[in-house]
């Protein structure tokens, strides 16, 4: 199948079954989610294909890859940046998206589990993560974009690494209210972040060149909640025709023919976000041209010369399939998670945003 176009109440569990049971091929027995098999791991796709499998309602192996995670997690909260067979592969820097990561993940998986038990054992974890990730905000707002090895931070900012952070705040503050914990400096930090992604693009790419030619650091804003629609719908129109490729996909970068999928799920979500949902059903409708027999989503495709580049099948494209499945059929209670910008306050019932418990005052 090469099309599939989805609405609300549609989602394809037949179809995506065997997505399901590719991410589940390639997890190893102690829960770690690398790549592909024999591949390298990494926090922040571990837990896109971990969110995939909690879609599919596998949890015991998304719980599985969540205590991966605690058993890695370095004394100050933090995870290196890449693993193999379990074991870092290289220790120069821990990046501080990746890390805060953890906390999209797990509120992910109790919007949809409600299991109050497994988030009670792993908000330790959430803690000490965003522990070490309030200590990289710099003065101005915006989060240091890794640590090296000796723990002094990299003192410039990405857009699309400061979005996801703004995301996992909220996920973090969300899952501290639930529990009926304090966290009043999260909170801060989270309203710092957003000024400054919204008002100060002078904080980022400072020492670099600018990585507006990437994908992401248009559209990602708006998944993370940092526009509100007008705003996204406007960010949209600015750069659509720069990114996107008729009946194939988002571009990666504007200046190379490379369409990604993980990618133009992100963006599908993302329209969503912005009230586009008709673009959003037409990108993913495009996608499954670049499904494999058994399941797997190839990374990307270069369509001057016509290949499938980079032969690879990455779990984390899997987990990015079935979390945009999910928005745009809204089939389980976290599908709107990355539509909307929902941040709980301490005397709210969590009811009437996600349909959970009522929430202790904080």
């Amino acid at each position: 199948m090469d099309s599939l176009m989805l609405s609300k109440g549609m989602f394809p569990e037949a179809f995506l079954s065997d997505t399901v049971d590719y991410i589940l091929s390639v997890q190893t027995e102690d829960g770690c989610i690398p790549w592909f098999k024999g591949g390298k791991a990494d926090p922040w796709d571990h837990i896109e294909a971990a969110m995939g499998l909690t879609i599919a309602g596998r949890y015991e192996a998304a719980r599985k890859a969540y205590r991966w995670l605690q058993e890695q997690q370095l004394s100050d909260g933090s995870w290196y940046a890449n693993y193999q067979d379990s074991k870092p592969l290289y220790c120069d820097k821990r990046e501080t998206n990746f890390v805060a990561y953890i906390a999209t993940g797990l509120w992910h998986y109790y919007l949809i589990t409600e299991d109050d038990a497994f988030l009670q054992e792993t908000f330790p974890m959430v803690y000490a993560a965003m522990d070490f990730i309030l200590q990289q905000q710099a003065p101005t707002g915006e989060i240091y974009w890794a640590v090296s090895e000796d723990g002094e931070p990299l003192k410039d900012a990405l857009v699309t690494a400061c979005s996801s952070v703004y995301k996992s705040l909220e996920c973090a503050i969300n899952i501290a209210v639930t529990l009926g914990q304090s966290c009043l400096r999260w909170r801060e930090a989270h309203q710092r972040l957003g000024e400054t992604l919204r008002f100060h693009p002078e904080c980022f790419d400072r020492t670099w060149e600018s990585k507006e030619r990437y994908s992401m650091d248009w559209f990602y804003p708006i998944l993370a909640g940092v526009y509100d629609k007008a705003g996204a719908k406007a960010r949209i129109k600015e750069r659509w025709d720069t990114f996107v490729k008729d009946d194939m996909g988002c571009l990666c970068v504007s200046d190379e023919p490379w369409v990604t999928v993980a990618e133009s799920c992100e963006l599908t979500m993302a329209l969503l976000a912005a009230g586009e949902r008709s673009k959003a059903m037409m990108i993913y409708s495009w996608l499954h041209q670049w499904r494999d027999a058994d399941g797997g989503y190839w990374t990307g495709y270069q369509y001057v010369e016509k290949i499938i580049w980079p032969e690879e099948k990455t779990t984390w494209t899997a987990g990015a399939i079935l979390l945009a499945a999910d928005a745009l059929t809204e089939h389980t209670p976290a599908a709107r998670l990355f539509l909307e910008n929902n941040l709980l306050q301490a005397t709210e019932k969590s009811q009437s945003v996600y349909g959970g418990q009522f929430l202790k005052q904080t």
